[in-house]
């Protein structure tokens, strides 16, 4: 899931320390302070230190401010709170006693792709506080950063430069403009937005390969869930991966099923393939696909072996292994689907990688709990695609 630091949780630092707010400037040991910072951990582990680390960072002198910036690699989410405060409180102290922010060194380490995202962010609003200037000064430069939060800043500028020239008249200017958003965009909703804007306008897109969603698949199913037995259960998909082979499923005999999806963010229906029969638009209850276990195959081929992150989507219970290993385990039904729902961190090796997911669906009756069905991207840490040799072309049309 996604995670990022909340004013909810640094207002909460505040409050916990206000009675300690600094009045005056000093020289502090940055390396050894920040240390405690970010050895905070989730069940209260290093607090009472951290708080001590705040109280010296936060009557740090401005000039120190990169210095205590920089102290954020390696943090934690937990973490990052306290260093927001206190960076938060050491800028807040200065501005409000007349001095200025060392603004040149703050850009100098916003210019650093080596510092922390979240740190380098922090950076930018300091200087955008101080100067109304630095959007339109700094954030064009950021287009294609290796930090989300700053790469949808200038997404976002160049989506809003887009509309100014649509609503001017100048089309072509404007679809270059979301072009140019599209291609940079990570996040989900700057991508679908730059991609129906594009569309609109008769411009080709590729959303999954743009986000890297895994379309091919060899499908196998349904095996036993019944009394959620499945979802520990190792059938043969599990075992060995043999395409050619046949397996006693839940009611009868199953082979694997060669399957390409046309959903445009990669969702594969599992109750579609494994025909499953309807009423209108809903799927009916049958005792062949209630309380059932499907299996999704792909290979995925690379020239060199990196790390990456498998990213799925599932409303359902599932498991994902990447050569044979376990990269998670999600024992959760129903709960809501959504894109990069749950992610993994895996390495592929260098030639053909296979990936193995599991679904299960249960027993429940209920209308909302009749979806069956999963989506697979591979991508960076960033939210790159990260696309495969032997991924087959995709014909783009202008919708």
């Amino acid at each position: 899931m996604k995670h990022r630091t909340t004013r909810a949780a640094t207002a909460a630092i505040f409050f916990a320390i206000s009675f300690t707010r600094p009045c005056f400037a000093a020289p502090i040991d940055v390396e050894a302070l920040t240390a405690k910072l970010r050895s905070v951990g989730p069940q209260g582990e290093g607090h009472a230190e951290a708080a001590q680390a705040w109280q010296a960072i936060a009557k740090a002198d401005a000039d120190q401010l990169p210095a205590i910036l920089a102290g954020m690699q390696g943090a934690n989410k937990l973490s990052e709170n306290w260093f927001r405060a206190a960076v938060e409180a050491v800028a807040q102290r200065q501005v409000k006693q007349g001095g200025k922010l060392p603004v040149e060194a703050l850009e100098g380490f916003l210019a650093d792709t080596r510092q922390p995202p979240r740190a380098r962010r922090l950076a930018y609003e300091l200087i955008a506080g101080v100067d109304p200037a630095a959007e339109q000064r700094l954030i064009p430069g950021l287009l294609n950063d290796p930090s989300v939060e700053l790469r949808r800043d200038a997404v976002a500028l160049v989506l809003k430069n887009a509309v100014a020239e649509e609503e001017a008249g100048q089309k072509s200017a404007a679809v270059d403009a979301y072009a140019k958003a599209f291609a940079a965009a990570r996040e989900l909703e700057q991508i679908k937005e730059a991609s129906t804007k594009l569309r609109a306008s008769e411009q080709p897109v590729d959303v999954p390969s743009h986000m890297g969603f895994v379309m091919d698949w060899q499908l196998i199913g349904p095996f036993d869930n019944r009394d959620n037995k499945g979802f520990d259960a190792v059938y043969p998909p599990e075992k060995q991966i043999d395409l050619a082979g046949t397996y006693e499923g839940k009611v009868g005999k199953v082979t694997w099923k060669t399957h390409r999806t046309s959903d445009e963010f990669g969702i594969v229906d599992l109750n579609e393939i494994f025909e499953r029969p309807k009423e209108g638009n809903d799927y009916k209850l049958t005792n062949e696909h209630k309380g059932t276990i499907g299996y999704a195959f792909s290979e995925f081929e690379i020239d060199e072996p990196r790390e990456v992150e498998i990213r799925i989507g599932c409303i359902n219970a599932n498991k994902v292994w990447l050569n044979g290993e376990l990269l998670a385990a999600n024992l959760v039904y129903h709960a809501g689907m959504e894109v990069d729902q749950y992610i993994s961190n895996g390495r592929l090796k260098k030639g053909t990688n296979q990936i193995l997911v599991k679904v299960c669906q249960n027993e429940q009756e209920e209308s909302w709990a009749q979806r069956w069905q999963f989506q697979l991207r591979v991508c960076d840490e960033l939210g790159t695609a990260v696309i495969a040799n032997n991924r087959a072309l995709r014909k783009t049309e202008a919708n």
